[in-house]
């Protein structure tokens, strides 16, 4: 439940009821006939662009950002669209099949195995012959060799000279090299890594990985049906620790390609930590490490020789409630050093280190959150980043010098702003949006100095009958300290003398935006929207709208600040004259499923109505490394634990829950559920439960169209029958 946006309680698991408003709530451009797009750059004068013509085909231009001359062009196919034209009959290049940095080789996986295909003498070779299946190629970065895991054990293979090696021998059920135990993958690599763990290095000789040995972590059991002839079932048992349980213990290992041997980064295994997210120096000659203690206050990034495993410490960071990995470090090509986007003071800026931890600059300094930096010219000596500004729900973007001089803001207005840099730096073309205007396309000069606009987009009279209305407003928190951003969408044909029911529809993890930027919602009414609902989206003080001040609330005590500011959301809507009291809903799934329970529960006398999916309903059964890094272990904090969980409040709910789970989430087990409903029918409560069968923290196909169903039923049902 990884809840940094790089990130897991990622919503693997959309809920069916949010996936009818889809649409309406990704903010993206709707692209119609009309609209078009910046694909890039052919060279630092030309832009290219894409739209349709008068017969509705869809073109390519580069244009002349000087003059606006525009020449038809045909579209550059990627490295990948080139390979997989060029395979044999009957092979397709999968889309977890890596292609070389260069772009002319690629690894296909076929019945079990790995082939490798080169663009030079184009034929398919067969690399393995096993019956086990090798998982996570990846090249190295001369292309020169594939890295994999067999077995939970790993492997590398010299694509010159033919030659398989085996670097690790030791892995079993409960040990593993280069391949990630399952909280590590959801609550540190991402679910993108798939498993992998084992990185390497930049001249290809060495690859660092994570030994992980669970022999310690109890196993938590799935019975899985195993259609269509499972009549007894089968056990899926997963080493998962849950919250105040033993960690899986790890170590990082660096080993030498041409002798197969390994150098142990000399760590002190007894201690309970996290070892994690290792970067090379450009010369491979060390290999930073970062290392959090279990109670995720204190992170440290070690460099470690390869040839001895010796090491020594280059940063240290530490925090009253919690610090996280560095997931973004920039490595600088040059060898100076890197950059980290850091936490430190209360708001994610970035700062420039030396190898040897001497900090080189401050890049920024700013009491709001850089987001993330989209280029860095060594050369020139500049960093390109979006942030936000002073306005939590803007997204802007900047240029900088590595010394933290000559700042410049790009993109202007309020809104969410993607900005397209031309290879030199000389021009800037900024695609534009927020909630009041599907936006256009802008060209500035390398001072910022506006150019042309390049395009508007068409924004008719929205007709009531037809268009969603949507306002983006802020709602003080009743101790006066925040001021939420709130979205909230109107049905069609809204007329305030009505009363409407409302829905909240909410995920409200720590550091996680329901409303991530200002953006445009589209014309095109969600389903709510066609039936009479107010849907209604609200941002607490721990979000991340207001930096570690806010988060920092949530530090031992999850679920109590979330719904606190949810209520003063409530209040701020009851006094609106078109809002019903008797149909106040709540949709969410995950850490929204959570939200959604603990709505009902702690928060009956606000909400009435709630559709839960793939809920944590109390964080004694979440893995530890997610719970741990907000709430502490439960012997270290039994409070934060009791009072956030929605069975201590069961007692209270009068309202009307629907529940859904799979029966096979390995996230959030529905022993989460069960645990509920038990406790509701200890208390004669009324409510209801959909089992998935197969289901994951997920499910799709007929499922998923049940789901939505069933979520829509609820919702006509609960609103309107009767009426």
């Amino acid at each position: 439940m990884k809840a940094n946006i790089s990130s897991g309680f990622l919503i693997v698991f959309i809920s069916a009821i949010l996936s009818s408003m889809a649409f309406a709530q990704t903010g993206m451009q709707p692209r119609g006939a009309n609209q078009v797009r910046v694909t890039g750059w052919k060279d630092d004068n030309h832009y290219l662009i894409q739209a349709y013509d008068e017969q509705r085909n869809l073109v390519l231009k580069s244009v002349d950002i000087r003059t606006g001359t525009a020449v038809e062009v045909q579209p550059e196919r990627t490295a990948r669209e080139v390979l997989s034209g060029l395979l044999p009959e009957g092979t397709m290049l999968g889309y977890g099949d890596p292609v070389s940095s260069d772009g002319r080789s690629a690894i296909i996986t076929k019945d079990n195995d790995l082939f490798y295909f080169n663009i030079d003498d184009r034929k398919l070779r067969r690399l393995t012959n096993d019956s086990r299946q090798e998982v996570n190629p990846r090249f190295s970065d001369d292309g020169k060799r594939i890295a994999y895991t067999r077995n939970r054990d790993l492997y590398v293979y010299d694509l010159e000279n033919g030659i398989e090696t085996r670097l690790t021998h030791d892995a079993s059920e409960r040990i593993y090299n280069g391949y990630a135990s399952w909280v590590y993958m959801e609550e540190i690599l991402g679910r993108q890594s798939n498993y992998a763990a084992f990185w390497f290095s930049p001249d290809g000789r060495k690859i660092a990985y994570l030994r992980t040995d669970e022999t310690d972590v109890p196993v938590f059991t799935l019975n899985r049906l195993d259609e269509p002839d499972g009549i007894h079932g089968v056990l899926e048992q997963v080493p998962y620790p849950k919250a105040g349980d033993p960690n899986p213990r790890v170590k990082m290992g660096i080993a030498d390609i041409s002798t197969g041997k390994t150098t142990w980064v000399k760590t002190d295994e007894t201690i309970d930590q996290y070892i994690a997210w290792p970067f090379w120096s450009p010369d491979s000659k060390s290999l930073a490490i970062q290392i959090l203690n279990r109670d995720q206050n204190e992170i440290k990034i070690i460099l470690a020789s390869p040839l001895t495993g010796e090491f020594w410490e280059i940063y240290r960071e530490t925090s009253e409630t919690w610090v996280e990995f560095f997931e973004d470090v920039y490595v600088m090509k040059n060898g100076t050093g890197f950059i980290l986007r850091s936490f430190m003071t209360g708001w994610e800026n970035l700062y420039y280190y030396d190898w040897n931890g001497s900090l080189l600059s401050r890049i920024t300094a700013f009491n709001w959150r850089v987001n993330r930096i989209e280029r860095v010219d060594e050369a020139a000596k500049v960093l390109y980043f979006y942030g936000t500004g002073p306005e939590s729900t803007d997204n802007h973007f900047y240029r900088t010098g590595l010394d933290g001089k000559n700042l410049l803001q790009v993109s202007k207005g309020a809104g969410t702003h993607d900005v397209s840099v031309s290879p030199g730096g000389s021009w800037f073309i900024d695609t534009w949006n927020n909630i009041a205007s599907p936006g256009g396309i802008i060209a500035y000069d390398r001072r910022g100095r506006l150019l042309r606009e390049i395009h508007r987009f068409d924004n008719p009279e929205p007709d009531p009958s037809k268009n969603s209305r949507a306002d983006l407003i802020r709602i003080r928190t009743s101790d006066g300290l925040f001021d939420m951003p709130a979205i909230i969408t109107y049905p069609l044909n809204f007329d305030e003398t009505r009363q409407y029911p409302v829905i909240f529809t909410i995920y409200g993890g720590p550091d996680s935006k329901n409303i991530s930027s200002n953006r445009w919602q589209g014309n095109t009414p969600s389903w709510y929207a066609q039936n009479g609902i107010i849907t209604f989206t609200v941002d607490h003080r721990g979000s991340g709208h207001f930096g570690r001040r806010g988060l920092n609330y949530l530090h031992r005590s999850l679920g109590k600040w979330e719904i606190l500011d949810y209520e003063d959301a409530v209040k701020w809507l009851l006094q609106k004259p078109y809002v019903d009291p008797a149909r106040m809903g709540i949709t969410g799934s995950s850490y929204g499923g959570y939200m959604t329970c603990l709505a009902l529960t702690r928060g009956a006398d606000y909400w009435t109505h709630g559709f839960a999916g793939s809920s944590v309903t109390d964080f004694r059964l979440y893995d530890n490394i997610y719970t741990e890094r907000y709430m502490d272990t439960p012997a270290d904090n039994p409070d934060g634990y009791r009072e956030g969980s929605a069975l201590t409040w069961a007692a209270n709910y009068k309202g009307k829950l629907y529940m859904t789970h799979g029966d096979m989430d390995d996230n959030v087990h529905m022993q989460n559920s069960i645990y509920l409903i038990s406790k509701l029918q200890d208390e004669g409560k009324t409510f209801q439960f959909m089992l998935y069968p197969d289901g994951r923290h997920g499910w799709g196909g007929k499922k998923s169209l049940h789901s939505r169903s069933e979520a829509n039923n609820f919702w006509l049902s609960s609103f309107f029958e009767g009426r």
